[in-house]
């Protein structure tokens, strides 16, 4: 039973399409995923609630199923709190699920995983209703060379060489990684890369992409990919664009 005025530790399950968007994180002047949430949660409230997730996502970038967990006192069930904040927030944005979760749960510090995608969309003409959500390339690409290399990801590397610039590198935080799967398979007009990794650094997968491309394109090889993940001052191919990734699921078991 839940008391009026007693803390609640609320764990939510979140989708949204990133397009119109800058990123999950606050920002001053800008409309993210953090803000608007946040508005919705505070209106719930009454007063001011920090809703803190799993992880940033990139202005652009799309989640199938984010996690987020905010403190409330509002004695309001679950699943109405669902309902509400489905009602309350833009359509791009809808809450999958809202549950009790224990006072200490950190959506960031307690996730043992997370999985995302990407997608490349490989024919001359993208459909227009696809064009928010892939990577155009329709350019000659050598793909069995790229799903060759995608396998060489997996395992625990410092992945400095993809990873963007950060304000947190100043803290000196480890960039070393353990990516359990990598995985680039074509499927119909689509490549799709799939990673599932303990953690991601800044543009981390979007960087490893564009790697990969550079790979089809016959300007980099696997032993100059193993080489990036071997030297912490390397470089790696261009950062790919942010509407063909997905966060698809964050795990904590």
């Amino acid at each position: 039973m839940i008391y009026p005025n007693a803390t609640r530790r609320i764990k939510i399950t979140l989708s949204y399409d990133g397009t119109a968007y800058h990123g999950w994180q606050v920002q001053p002047g800008l409309i993210t995923i953090q803000k608007v949430v946040e508005a919705i949660v505070t209106h719930i409230e009454g007063k001011p609630v920090k809703v803190a997730a799993s992880g940033r996502t990139d202005a652009g970038v799309h989640a199938m199923a984010q996690v987020a967990a905010f403190s409330m006192g509002n004695p309001i069930p679950t699943e109405n709190l669902k309902q509400a904040m489905n009602r309350l927030l833009p359509t791009d944005i809808r809450i999958l699920q809202a549950e009790e979760a224990p006072a200490a749960f950190h959506a960031r510090f307690d996730a043992k995983s997370k999985i995302y995608e990407y997608r490349i969309w490989r024919e001359e003409v993208c459909p227009p209703f696809d064009r928010l959500y892939v990577h155009h390339h329709p350019y000659p690409l050598d793909e069995p060379a790229m799903i060759a290399a995608s396998r060489l990801f997996e395992g625990e590397h410092d992945f400095s060489a993809f990873a963007a610039a950060d304000p947190k590198d100043a803290l000196g935080h480890s960039k070393v990684r353990q990516i359990f799967y990598s995985v680039l398979q074509r499927r119909g007009s689509c490549l799709i890369y799939q990673v599932l990794g303990s953690g991601f650094l800044k543009h981390m997968v979007r960087n490893i992409v564009g790697t990969l491309i550079e790979v089809g394109k016959g300007n980099l090889n696997s032993e100059q990919v193993r080489k990036l993940m071997e030297q912490t001052g390397g470089r790696c191919g261009a950062t790919s664009p942010p509407q063909g990734l997905f966060l698809v699921r964050v795990n904590y078991e």
